[in-house]
């Protein structure tokens, strides 16, 4: 190898390495914040923690949601901040009906553990088995990281999930951090996979896929071919107008809430008949 090949070779992971050092992905996916909302905040966004007070808490639900909701709908957040800045996901869905959890990921919040997928989807299944004690039907909502978070759940059959709802999502991890480094060899530097179509290959229920037009953290080229790469008829793909990875919610009004809905349950209305 000639010095040339060699320098070629060898810059771009010595790059790497001094700009993220050996851990590139939690460089790129995690910011946790390691607080809690104040009772005055959470009161202010009709949050309380859940399933129990700070001390176990898994993350917080509505205090004002539907008496008898038509479902539950567990949210997996993006990687900055808390699950309690997410409260606009109850503004859209309670209205709609359902009852919504904001689920909180090992170490963001003051909540232990590691951060991680193999943590963070151990952990979201817990979540998702005690929010099943509500009973069906049950959706999961993911954002950005969330969608990769709530892909791992749904590869597993139980309990059942009746839907899932992702926004800003990727395809593979990988894939996103290439579209971004595409001169590194960033798969040295990945721990975990977070392989969203592979965990939802066989998932039976039915996946709404959201993308932002203009996202420039996660190119809606990688939403599209997560959809792509799903199997099967029962999904349907959106795609925001005008909007980016932080602002896409300016484009999500009341309607195209009640649209992807009214998509996920249609299976569940099948097996779950109105009285």
């Amino acid at each position: 190898m000639n010095l040339g090949s060699l320098i070629g070779n060898v810059v771009p992971i010595v790059l790497a390495m001094s700009l993220f050092g050996c851990n590139l992905q939690d460089r790129m996916l995690y910011y946790p914040e390691p607080s809690v909302p104040s009772k005055e905040a959470l009161a202010a966004n009709h949050l309380q923690f859940w399933p129990s007070g700070p001390e176990g808490y898994r993350g917080f639900i509505g205090t004002e949601g539907p008496a008898a909701p038509r479902g539950t709908i567990v949210v997996f957040h993006g990687n900055a901040g808390t699950a309690a800045d997410r409260f606009y996901y109850l503004k859209a869905l309670e209205p709609l009906g359902y009852r919504v959890i904001l689920a909180e990921y090992p170490r963001y919040g003051r909540r232990g553990g590691e951060l991680g997928e193999g943590s963070f989807v151990a952990d979201a299944r817990e979540s998702i088995r005690r929010a099943s004690q509500y009973g069906r039907p049950l959706y999961l909502l993911g954002e950005s990281l969330g969608c990769a978070v709530a892909a791992g759940v749904a590869s597993n059959p139980s309990p059942r999930i009746d839907g899932v709802l992702l926004i800003t999502p990727w395809d593979t991890l990988k894939a996103v951090a290439k579209s971004h480094f595409p001169f590194l060899p960033v798969g040295l530097f990945l721990r975990d996979r977070y392989d969203s179509g592979e965990n939802l290959k066989t998932f039976p229920g039915r996946i709404a896929v959201v993308g932002a037009e203009r996202d420039e953290i996660v190119p809606v080229r990688h939403a599209e071919a997560l959809y792509r790469s799903l199997p099967g008829s029962n999904k349907r793909m959106w795609t925001l107008r005008g909007v980016g990875h932080n602002d896409w919610l300016m484009a999500a009004g009341p309607e195209i809430w009640r649209e992807f809905m009214a998509f996920l349950e249609e299976d569940a209305e099948a097996s779950h008949p109105p009285p």
